[in-house]
């Protein structure tokens, strides 16, 4: 089941990401998150943004969730944003990303978003395909922009028009 996520659902999701900033280049984020800041974060997104950050339950459990985020502040940038997902690792593969993914564009399309833009960390097969899946086209490459972990790190930049 997707839903909306709330307040609520801040603890589990900082659990979900701190799995990613605390073992991964996946995110640039290195210091762990917990549950004000997440909260903060889905405020940010839902309430003063007025854009979607959705989660996928399982059995009550939620084991991915999905957002989109501000792409720059300057007002003719209003109708691109900035898309993310996450899944519990356990899940990853079995098209719940795609789920979310597919639920997130859907809201987004009913709100006049024209465009999205996933940032990715390289390399990343598994989030490359996805994105390229759901008819995201690469249209830039910046190299060694990020240092995490004692390595460079090369951030791709996906597209689509909604």
């Amino acid at each position: 089941m997707i839903r909306n996520a709330t307040i609520a659902d801040s603890q589990v999701i900082a659990d979900i990401y701190n799995g990613y900033i605390r073992d991964t280049s996946i995110t640039f984020e290195e210091t762990l998150v917990d549950a004000q800041i997440i909260g903060s974060r889905i405020s940010k997104v839902v309430d003063q943004l007025n854009l979607p950050w959705i989660v996928y339950e399982d059995e009550g459990q939620i084991i991915g969730y999905a957002y989109a985020s501000q792409w720059k502040e300057r007002s003719a940038y209003r109708y691109s944003v900035e898309v993310t997902v996450y899944l519990v690792p356990e899940q990853l593969g079995k098209g719940i990303g795609r789920k979310l993914y597919d639920e997130l564009f859907l809201r987004l399309k009913q709100l006049n978003i024209h465009c999205a833009l996933a940032v990715i960390t390289l390399p990343n097969e598994a989030s490359v395909r996805l994105h390229e899946k759901l008819g995201m086209k690469k249209v830039a490459v910046f190299p060694e922009v990020g240092l995490k972990f004692g390595k460079w790190h090369d951030v791709g930049y996906w597209h689509i028009i909604l």
